[in-house]
C-alpha cells in the first residue's frame, strides 16, 4: 500500500471512530455533564416545528427565534426525504453525510501535490472537540457550503461564488470568506457569480415560500449573548455588583439590564471597525499566494465573530472548518492561529454543556471560562489578521513576489492567484 493511500484509510478509520464517539454522546444527551437534553432539544423540538411550518409553504413569520435567512427552510426541510426515519434520526444522518462530504473534500484537496493532509486531519480530530453540539445543530452544512467554495476556486470560479452564495443564504456568514479572492477578473467573475446565483435562489424561494424576509425583523432586538465578547465584560460586571440578570430571549441566554444597550452598541461598532480594516487589507494587498483567500476567509470570520454580540458554541465549527481549509496549503500563514483554536474549541464545550449553568449565573468559574476561551479567540483573530497582513503587504512578500513566489516553497503559484496590474 503506497503512503497516500495509508493516509488516506487512516483518515477514514479516524473519522469512523470519532464520529461514532459523537453519536454515543449524543444518545447519552440526557446525562448531567453533556446538558441534560438541553442539547438535542433543539432539533427535537425548535428545528421540527419549523419544519411543520415550513413544510406548509411559509417561513415561521413572527417567530423571534426565527433569525435565518430564506436558505435555511430548505436545509430544515432536508430530513423530510428520508421519511422512514423520525425527523431527529433523520437530521442527525444528513448532518453525519455532509461532514463526510466535507472531510471528503478535504481529503482530496491535501492529496494533491504540493498540499498538506493537515487540514483534513485537523477537521477529523478536531470537531469532537464540541462532544455532540455538532450533530444536533446545522451549522456543518453551513460549513460545507464554505469549504467546498474555497476548494473550488483555482478550479472553477462560478463554482466558488455559487457555493458561497448558497451557504450566506442559509446562515449569511459565508459571504465573508470571498473577501480574499484574487483582484482583477477572479474576483469579478466569482461575485458575479455568487449575485446571479443568490438573486436567482431567492427569487424561487420567494415564490415557493411566504414571508421569506421576516427574519430582518426578528435582528434589531437582538442582546448580548452571555457567551460573546461584551457578555464576558457584563459577567464580570455582574460579580462587582451590576444589577443585570440572564433572560432566554431571541434564542439564546442575554443579558438584560442597564448599559446592555451601550455593549451591543460597542460591539457592533467594532463589527464595522473590522470590516474597514479587511477592506484596507484589500485594498493595500499587492501579493497573493495559493492559500491568501484560505487565510482571509479566517481571519475576515474570526474578526466578525470576536465582534459580534452572539459567539454560540456551534459557531466554533465554522473556525474549524476555515482553519481544515487554511491547512490544506503549505503557504498558510494561520498554522498558530488554527491551534489556539483548537484549544479555544475544547474550553467552548467544558463551557457548554458542561458548566453551563456556571456561565448562565456569572460565577467565578463561568466568568473565568469565559475570559479564556473567548481571550483566546480574540487573540487569534489578532494573530489571524496580522499574519495575512504582513503576508500580502509587507517588502519582502513583494519582494519574493516579484522573483517568482515563496522562497521554501519549490511548487508555482497557480496563475489565478498572481496579482494583477
Amino acid at each position: 500500500m503506497s503512503a497516500s493511500k495509508k493516509q488516506h484509510s487512516l483518515l477514514a478509520l479516524a473519522w469512523l471512530a470519532t464520529r461514532a464517539l459523537m453519536l454515543w454522546l449524543l444518545a447519552h444527551d440526557d446525562l448531567v455533564l453533556l446538558g441534560r437534553g438541553g442539547v438535542s432539544r433543539e432539533v427535537g423540538h425548535l428545528y421540527f416545528r419549523w419544519y411543520g411550518v415550513l413544510s406548509h409553504g411559509t417561513f415561521p413569520a413572527g417567530d423571534r427565534l426565527w433569525q435565518y435567512p430564506p436558505g435555511a427552510g430548505p436545509v430544515l426541510l432536508a430530513p423530510g426525504l428520508l421519511p422512514a426515519l423520525t425527523y431527529f434520526t433523520a437530521f442527525v444522518v444528513l448532518t453525519l453525510a455532509t461532514d463526510a462530504v466535507i472531510t471528503w473534500a478535504l481529503a482530496r484537496a491535501g492529496g494533491r501535490p504540493g498540499r498538506s493532509l493537515r487540514g483534513a486531519a485537523l477537521w477529523i480530530l478536531a470537531l469532537p472537540l464540541l462532544l455532540h453540539v455538532p450533530l444536533a445543530r446545522y451549522d456543518v452544512q453551513v460549513t460545507a457550503f464554505a469549504v467546498i467554495s474555497l476548494l473550488t476556486l483555482s478550479r472553477s470560479t462560478r463554482a466558488c461564488g455559487a457555493f458561497a452564495a448558497m451557504g450566506a443564504l442559509v446562515k449569511v456568514w459565508p459571504a465573508l470568506i470571498l473577501i480574499g479572492t484574487p483582484r482583477g477578473r477572479t474576483t469579478r467573475e466569482i461575485w458575479t457569480s455568487a449575485a446571479v446565483t443568490a438573486a436567482a435562489l431567492l427569487v424561487v424561494l420567494a415564490a415557493v415560500f411566504g414571508s421569506p424576509f421576516d427574519f430582518l425583523r426578528q435582528q434589531g432586538g437582538r442582546g448580548v449573548q452571555i457567551e460573546s465578547l461584551g457578555g464576558t465584560v457584563l459577567g464580570f460586571a455582574r460579580r462587582a455588583g451590576w444589577p443585570g440578570r440572564v433572560r432566554y430571549q431571541y434564542g439564546a441566554m442575554e443579558f438584560v439590564g442597564p448599559y446592555v444597550s451601550e455593549v451591543a452598541a460597542a460591539s457592533l461598532a467594532l463589527t464595522v471597525a473590522a470590516f474597514g480594516l479587511l477592506l484596507l487589507w484589500r485594498v493595500r494587498a499587492r501579493h497573493w499566494t495559493a492559500a491568501t483567500p484560505y487565510d482571509a476567509a479566517l481571519a475576515a470570520v474570526l474578526l466578525f465573530t470576536v465582534t459580534s454580540r452572539v459567539i454560540s458554541p456551534q459557531y466554533m465549527v465554522w473556525l474549524l472548518g476555515l482553519s481544515a481549509v487554511c491547512l490544506t496549503s503549505r503557504h498558510t500563514t494561520q498554522r498558530p492561529v488554527a491551534a489556539l483554536i483548537v484549544v479555544a474549541t475544547a474550553i467552548s464545550s467544558v463551557a457548554y454543556p458542561a458548566q453551563y449553568g456556571e456561565v448562565v449565573h456569572s460565577t467565578w468559574t463561568g466568568c473565568l471560562l469565559m475570559l479564556v476561551r473567548n481571550g483566546l479567540l480574540a487573540t487569534a483573530a489578532g494573530l489571524s489578521f496580522t499574519r495575512l497582513w504582513r503576508s500580502g503587504t509587507s517588502k519582502t512578500a513583494t519582494d519574493r513576489a516579484q522573483t517568482g513566489g515563496l522562497s521554501r516553497n519549490p511548487h508555482p503559484i497557480p496563475a489565478v492567484f498572481r496579482t494583477r496590474p
